[in-house]
């Protein structure tokens, strides 16, 4: 592992407030029963979605759901505080494995890293059929090559501004360009987040160097784990690897 120093800026960033974790509620039947799960939606509308679903004595019943306007106001914050803290900005999910919510959590971060630029060519993207669950560049930059060449040099450029001014992002592969938010099967979670500890808590610029990190992981059910490690080895070093060794001896 590598050497950490009680000096790192890196951290985890989590939302404290309307996530799943946060939003969870539990039902346990205390006889045998059956539900029905409806949504009413806006416009107080009800639809069934599951009708006489069959629950035995001491099962349990659980849902939960992630706010989005709690989700967005917490990416805004944490882009800005990356900024400030001269840190690079990073995404950690696991959209492979949860491939209903964190597809759509990754796009919203895509969307708001890039505010400026889904503003000003939102048209121009819904023409292009862009979807940014599947990430920045791997359904944004795809499409534009379909664009007139004038057209897409424009949108090119507006890229490059927006990027001189937000925070740097952590890259997948520095040499080809390849960020943080480029596609979400690029960073799951469970490799991403040892491998950014391993590297004295640090992830990769766009000049091929380590830089302290911001772990942006949106969802606190699983964050837990890898602030405690961070700030353990912040205080402590890293891990003994020899001493993992002589255990499994």
């Amino acid at each position: 592992m590598g050497a950490w120093s009680k000096d790192s800026k890196s951290h985890v960033s989590t939302m404290q407030h309307g996530d799943f974790a946060h939003n969870e509620k539990s039902f346990t039947a205390s006889k045998d029963t059956s539900v029905t799960i409806q949504l009413i939606d806006k416009a107080d509308r009800t639809h069934i979605l599951k009708k006489d679903l069959a629950l035995l004595k001491g099962e349990i019943l659980d849902a939960t759901y992630m706010s989005k306007a709690g989700l967005l106001e917490f990416l805004e914050e944490q882009i800005d505080d990356a900024l400030e803290k001269d840190v690079l900005f990073s995404l950690h999910m696991k959209a492979t494995m949860m491939k209903v919510s964190d597809p759509i959590i990754f796009g919203h971060a895509v969307e708001v890293f890039f505010k400026p630029l889904f503003d000003k060519y939102s048209t121009v993207f819904n023409k292009l059929g862009v979807d940014v669950n599947n990430g920045f560049g791997g359904d944004l930059l795809s499409k534009l090559h379909e664009l007139p060449e004038l057209e897409r040099e424009e949108i090119q450029d507006e890229i490059r501004k927006v990027l001189e001014y937000r925070p740097s992002l952590a890259m997948v592969n520095s040499d080809h360009g390849i960020t943080n938010l480029h596609v979400p099967s690029d960073v799951i979670i469970d490799a991403s987040m040892p491998a950014m500890i391993r590297n004295s808590g640090q992830m990769w610029n766009k000049d091929g160097e380590s830089q302290d990190t911001k772990a942006v992981i949106p969802d606190s059910s699983y964050a837990g784990i890898y602030a405690a490690t961070i700030d353990f080895c912040k205080e402590n070093g890293a891990f003994d690897l020899k001493l993992w060794e002589l255990y499994l001896m």
